[in-house]
C-alpha cells in the first residue's frame, strides 16, 4: 500500500521526539536536533523558548529542512509563525495539550510567553 507524506505523518504523531536537520547557515553542513514536536493537521510545530539556536536561524536562512519522527522520513519548509495568525494559536495548543494535556487560554497563552513557535509544511 502506498502512503501519503500526511498519512505517514499521522501515524508518528504520538512519538515524543522529533530529529530536525536543517542546513548550517555558515558551513551548509546539517545540523541535527531533537526536539518537542506536536502535528496539527498537515503541519508539524516546534517551539523553543528563549533566544533563537542555531537551528532556527539555520531556518532563517534556509527553510528546507528535513525531519524523522518514529523512524519515517519527512522533508519539509520550516517557518517562524507570528503570534496574530490563528495558525499559530492552533499550535500553541497542539503542543501544549500533546505534553501537558488539557488547559485554560491564560495557561497556554502563559507557557508561550518566553517561545518563539515554529511549522513545518511537508514538501
Amino acid at each position: 500500500m502506498n502512503y501519503m507524506p500526511q498519512e505517514e505523518l499521522k501515524e508518528v504523531a504520538s512519538e515524543k521526539f522529533i530529529h530536525l536537520t536543517s542546513r548550517g547557515r555558515n558551513t551548509g553542513k546539517p545540523h541535527k536536533v531533537e526536539l518537542w514536536f506536536a502535528i496539527s493537521g498537515t503541519r508539524v510545530y516546534l517551539s523553543h523558548e528563549g533566544r533563537d539556536t542555531d537551528w532556527m536561524k539555520n531556518i532563517k536562512n534556509n527553510s528546507k529542512v528535513a525531519f524523522e519522527i518514529g523512524g519515517k522520513h519527512f522533508a519539509g519548509n520550516a517557518h517562524l509563525l507570528n503570534d496574530g495568525p490563528e495558525d499559530a494559536w492552533t499550535g500553541k495548543v497542539a503542543l501544549y495539550e500533546k505534553y501537558y494535556g488539557k488547559a485554560a487560554k491564560e495557561i497556554i497563552e502563559d507557557w508561550f510567553s518566553l517561545s518563539r513557535l515554529l511549522a513545518i509544511d511537508l514538501s
